[in-house]
Parts: C-alpha cells; sequence; structure tokens
C-alpha cells in the first residue's frame, strides 16, 4: 500500500485508488494529482491499495478486497491483512474511492446511505447517478468508513482515467480543500437504493436489453440468455447490469428514492 500525503498536517481527506489491481482510472488520477500538487486548503491523504495486484494487471491477490472489510490482521491471505490496513489509514478520513467498470461509461456514486455525506459531496461531483448500497456487499469498504465510492466508467478507457481525474478535483472542491469551490450544477441527479441482483443463468451467449439508470416496467426484457428472455418481475432501474461484468448475475435492480 502506497500513501503520500498534500498539503500540511494530519490529513482530513483521502483519495483512494486501487481497491482492485485490475481498475487503473484511480491510479492514474492520483499520479496526476501528485504531479500537481496543488496549494490545497486541507491536507490529502493519497493511497494506493493494492499495489502487489495492480504490478501483477489482477484484480486481487487472494481475494476481493472490497469484499473482506473490516479485514483481519492474522488472516492467512493478503487482502484481509491489507484491508485491516486500509481502514485504519482512512479512519478520520472523508474519503474517495475510484473505480471503473464494465457496465456504463458514464461516471456515478455508490454510498452507505443518504445523508450529510453523501448530499454535501455528490452534486458537486459530474456523475449521472447516486446509488445507496442498502445492505448489499456488507463486507464493502462503504459500509465501513466516510467514503463515496465513484465508477469512474468503462474500465480500462482512456475516458475512465480522464473521469476519475476531473472527480478528484470536483472532490477537492467540494469537501473545501481547493479555494476555488465549485457550486452545485443546476440538474436533477437522480438518487436510487439497491434491492436485488438479477441472476445470470448459464449460458452461451448474452444480451442485455435495458440501460443503466433508466426506469424498466415490469414485464419488459432486460436480457436474453441464448435467446431464451429474462424479464422484469417489477418497475425498477437497473444498475452496474452488463453481459460480462459478473459470472453469476447481471448486475442489480434498484429503486427511485429520491432527486436532488
Amino acid at each position: 500500500m502506497r500513501v503520500e500525503h498534500i498539503g500540511e498536517g494530519e490529513p482530513e481527506l483521502a483519495i483512494l485508488g486501487a481497491v482492485h489491481g485490475d481498475e487503473l482510472c484511480g491510479v492514474h488520477a492520483i499520479e496526476a494529482l501528485l504531479d500537481e500538487d496543488p496549494d490545497v486548503q486541507k491536507p490529502v491523504k493519497c493511497i494506493i491499495a493494492n499495489e502487489p495486484a495492480v504490478e501483477q494487471h489482477v484484480r486481487y491477490i487472494d481475494t476481493d478486497l472490497n469484499r473482506v472489510f473490516p479485514g483481519d490482521p492474522a488472516a492467512e491471505t493478503y487482502e484481509p491483512r491489507l484491508a485491516y490496513r486500509l481502514q485504519a489509514e482512512l479512519e478520520g478520513c472523508t474519503t474517495l474511492s475510484m473505480h471503473s467498470t464494465q457496465s456504463d461509461g458514464r461516471p456515478f456514486a455508490i454510498v452507505d446511505e443518504t445523508g450529510e455525506l453523501a448530499e454535501t459531496i455528490c452534486p458537486q461531483l459530474s456523475v449521472a447517478a447516486v446509488v445507496e448500497a442498502a445492505d448489499e456487499f456488507p463486507h464493502a469498504l462503504v459500509h465501513h468508513v466516510d467514503v463515496v465510492e465513484v465508477e469512474c466508467g468503462l474500465q480500462g478507457t482512456e475516458q475512465a482515467a480522464d473521469n476519475a481525474e476531473q472527480l478528484v478535483w470536483e472532490f477537492l472542491a467540494a469537501t473545501g480543500a481547493l479555494s476555488d469551490r465549485s457550486e452545485p450544477s443546476e440538474r436533477a441527479l437522480p438518487v436510487l437504493s439497491l434491492k436485488r441482483l438479477i441472476p445470470k443463468p448459464d449460458g452461451g451467449s448474452y444480451e442485455v436489453h435495458v440501460e443503466n439508470f433508466d426506469r424498466v416496467e415490469k414485464g419488459a426484457v432486460v436480457a436474453t440468455v441464448d435467446g431464451e428472455e429474462i424479464t422484469a418481475t417489477e418497475s425498477c432501474y437497473p444498475v452496474l447490469v452488463s453481459e460480462h461484468g459478473y459470472d453469476q448475475r447481471f448486475g442489480y435492480t434498484a429503486e427511485l428514492i429520491d432527486q436532488w
């Protein structure tokens, strides 16, 4: 785990990348920020989490880091030990954690729950939606520290790297680390809450027929597996839905709970 500081004093803010070693947009954004070395009003901690996975071009070494928080310092495998150290490093900080996805090129935010943290920061970020994780992923970082996670775009693309860099600057402005604080944009920002996963049966070919964050009516075709239709059992909003992002699920359904 690599940790660098910008500014003087004990950091109140953290910028986190490479929770997954194959999602390099956050690494790019952190390197760009360190190169710029801006004059910040609040000290900032920059963390590249899973360095061995980045070096080996893999998602993780032993197990998914974002599924093992709060971690275990005595674990036999690498990621639970790293999770314990990382959570301790983030204590007391408001954190931006950068990821990328195979589902949608538009950035969006994921938070533990809607509240002051999300309502203060997310409207000032260039995101298409805010997703409340609810009870999903109990061992993900989002449930254990004060963090806004951002999916910056499609994994491995230059656009995701560019988006990550922009989101870092917007986060620093939103949290008062930069003097040229931006004003919230005039737009309706949908706030969604995850409800359930969309199972993905075994098959040879997959096709998705919905757009993430767009309302789907009950009975609409969500996806096909070898030509066989999977339909929505209720009206919902798809989140993280893609043909090949997950092995056993297409993604998730969500409900619209607010607009900011």
